[in-house]
């Protein structure tokens, strides 16, 4: 006894052969969803410590908010020497900046940004930083740092836009930064130490 194949119209998909291409096509696409979901996990992960920097705190000592504590309003500029670089648990790096006239306290930026930046500002080097200027509530005046220029090497590290907004919000530090921070001194000028000078 023959028994014959079921006939096979133009266009037709044998059954297990059907079955077969369709588990394949389902293997793939879930390797594939694996594969994007833990992609996304990953960013997640590492996003994490940079979200925890962007949070607007006050800082205790001087009652300032930051980052969100700079005022356009404010902005000026002071020129002398760096002093005790301090990198606090929480909060901005921070140190000193000695004028002839005065002494400010320079909030910088998150340590991790502050990082990626690479040049180091060691005790006694000349400086000029631009940024918005506030007395805190313990009577130690401070600048939030948009710009410093570092001397005699003209260097320039930009820590926040024109109009004041941070330049590490939406970057991703270490863990896979991109671009250049550092930027020129734009409207920073030369005059001496110790000046304010309002934004034009």
């Amino acid at each position: 006894m023959q028994v014959s194949a079921p006939k096979m119209e133009p266009g037709m998909v044998h059954p297990q052969i059907g079955r077969v291409v369709l588990s394949g096509c389902s293997r793939a696409v879930i390797a594939a969803l694996l594969f994007f979901f833990t992609g996304c996990a990953a960013l997640l992960l590492m996003a994490k410590p940079i979200q925890a920097e962007e949070k607007d705190i006050v800082l205790p000592e001087s009652g300032i908010h930051y980052p969100g504590g700079f005022d356009p309003n404010t902005v000026g500029e002071v020129h002398g020497k760096a002093s005790g670089y301090s990198q606090p648990e929480s909060g901005p790096v921070r140190f000193q900046l000695i004028s002839t006239k005065e002494t400010y306290i320079v909030l910088v930026s998150p340590v991790w940004y502050r990082r990626d930046l690479g040049s180091k500002i060691p005790d006694g080097t000349e400086i000029r930083v631009q940024g918005s200027k506030s007395l805190g509530k313990d009577g130690k005046l401070y600048i939030i740092a948009q710009k410093i220029k570092i001397f005699p090497s003209g260097e320039t590290l930009a820590f926040r836009s024109e109009d004041g907004s941070p330049l590490w919000k939406g970057a991703m530090g270490t863990q896979g930064g991109f671009g250049s921070p550092s930027r020129g001194m734009g409207g920073m000028g030369s005059g001496p130490g110790g000046s304010g000078r309002g934004r034009r």
